[in-house]
């Protein structure tokens, strides 16, 4: 851990002629704004020390990766009942895909692709407006990093809304197969203001350190979830968490993680420490393509990989 610093140091100064790589989501007008020439990483351990470059402190839309905390809440409110609606396996196709839910009845593959996500919004809305799950994950996210900085941008959430024509239609086929049980507006106003949670590499990576520490936060005392939800959580996101890009992602990197198209990939070393890296040029996936190899290089020399050094 002492040389902790210095590795992330050399993996910027071999990341630092390749900034503005990829290419920055454009189907969403706000996040098309965002300059790709940035890049920043932050590394939180279980003994609450933190290591970060770049810009680490610079807040930007995680989009997907709130899906990670919203299934969180989800499991705590409904437990294994949660998978009657959502399925565990890889899909294999694109996020926003509509081709996979209508062979598999309305029932999403997964809860990281954008049906799943959608499904599982809806589960935490039970009892609440939207207004009021919102707030609950806001609250749950400033609880989880001890951060009540962390916001949504409103902007991201407008501009989403304004375009989301595909996830407007993944979800009235969802209800069309009675795997919906609240409007489709209100569903889906839930969705995009959770995708639209603005942190930084450090909040994410302080926000996250409960899936490296069996389910605790070590920094506060707190305990999130079991040590079982924990694991079952980071397998989900080994598994999936990268789309169509997860067994590529498994196959170099080698840690569980959850990518977003605002350029944000969060990932976890279990045991030992939770990572957030951004920059926000994609992959053809929709994967941070500097932030996917700059994990690459810190399995690499850490020996982090789940799968042995």
């Amino acid at each position: 851990m002492a040389d902790l610093q210095a590795t992330l140091d050399s993996i910027y100064a071999d990341i630092q002629p390749r900034i503005g790589e990829g290419k920055v989501a454009d189907y969403i007008p706000e996040l098309a704004k965002v300059d790709p020439k940035q890049f920043g990483m932050a590394i939180v351990t279980v003994d609450g020390r933190v290591y970060r470059v770049g810009n680490a402190d610079t807040a930007f839309s995680i989009q997907s990766i709130s899906k990670v905390f919203m299934l969180t809440l989800a499991l705590g409110k409904v437990g294994e009942g949660l998978w009657k609606r959502v399925g565990r396996e890889p899909s294999g196709s694109a996020f926003n895909s509509i081709v996979q839910l209508e062979h598999e009845s309305g029932i999403p593959r997964n809860p990281f692709i954008n049906a799943g996500a959608i499904a599982v919004s809806d589960v935490v809305m039970a009892g609440h407006a939207p207004r009021e799950a919102i707030g609950e994950l806001l609250r749950f996210v400033r609880y989880l990093a001890d951060d009540e900085s962390i916001t949504i941008d409103d902007k991201v959430a407008r501009s989403e809304t304004q375009t989301g024509y595909r996830n407007f239609a993944l979800a009235n086929f969802m209800r069309a197969y009675r795997n919906l049980d609240h409007p489709v507006d209100h569903v889906l106003g839930v969705y995009f203001h959770q995708c639209a949670l603005s942190m930084s590499c450090e909040q994410l990576a302080r926000a996250g350190l409960f899936l490296a520490a069996r389910g605790s936060n070590p920094t506060t005392g707190h305990s999130v979830v079991s040590p079982k939800r924990a694991r079952r959580i980071n397998a989900l996101m080994l598994t999936c968490g990268h789309y169509d890009g997860s067994g590529d992602f498994a196959y170099h990197v080698g840690l569980p993680g959850k990518s977003g198209v605002g350029g944000g990939i969060f990932a976890v070393a279990p045991g030992i420490a939770s990572i957030a890296v951004w920059s926000p040029g994609l992959n053809k996936v929709g994967n941070s393509q500097l932030g996917a190899a700059a994990l690459e290089m810190l399995a690499a020399r850490t020996g982090w990989s789940v799968f042995g050094d």
